[in-house]
């Protein structure tokens, strides 16, 4: 990690300073100022390299800081977690890992943790993923490709890979599960349905696994 960033800008510097000093308040007490500021920037880079519009980087930039610091601390045992948590890796997270993650985390509710994020993050996600889910009632339209990460694999319990190969790091202790899934980008919304559904009867069949009184929710 690095301590600064040569991509944002001077007003995106200055709203990332503000962000830095929340974050460092949040997790007072679990990272020191370094730490939170490295993983900001670093945070910040990662995911401005396959951002086109940068609008919104560094609300973006916010979300993926706190979700990796977390992972981090899961993972170096500064905080303990009741509940498994499940990491889904496909090769752009804009649809295929997106609808396991929104698909586990409704069905879990709140009995496992979910994270989700891609070997080669796009930069949005998939139209069509995002009208078939909301079709269950599941609005992912605010959620955002992001990049794999040590830190995410390191806090996660199962780890499942869709389509990405060998890019996912191996850590003992874990499980790798490899679901074999159709990619959904540029296919019709019929196709991305049947895949969504493909990919709930998985989720419901690892939910089993982890948490049977949760099933069917």
């Amino acid at each position: 990690m690095t301590g600064g960033s040569a991509i944002a800008t001077p007003a995106e510097l200055r709203v990332l300073d503000t962000i830095r000093a929340s974050l460092t308040r949040e997790f007072e007490g679990v990272f020191g100022p370094e730490t939170v500021t490295a993983c900001l920037y670093e945070s910040y880079d990662r995911l401005a390299a396959t951002a086109k519009v940068n609008r919104y980087l560094v609300v973006l930039a916010e979300r993926f800081t706190r979700d990796r610091l977390q992972a981090i601390a899961k993972a170096e045992g500064k905080i303990v977690t009741a509940v498994p948590e499940v990491l889904f890796v496909c090769v752009h997270n804009a649809g295929r890992s997106q609808m396991a993650a929104a698909l586990l985390d409704h069905r879990a509710n709140g009995a496992v943790h979910v994270r989700s994020a891609g070997s080669d993050p796009a930069e949005t996600l998939n139209p069509a993923v995002v009208e078939a889910m909301r079709e269950l009632g599941l609005d992912i339209s605010k959620e955002f490709p992001k990049p794999l990460t040590d830190d995410v694999v390191k806090a996660a319990d199962v780890v499942v890979t869709m389509g990405c190969g060998d890019a996912c790091p191996l850590y003992p202790g874990k499980r790798y599960l490899d679901w074999e899934l159709e990619d959904p980008a540029g296919k019709s919304l019929a196709t991305v349905r049947r895949i969504r559904d493909d990919i709930d009867d998985r989720v419901k069949r690892l939910l089993a696994e982890l948490a049977p009184a949760d099933v069917g929710r």
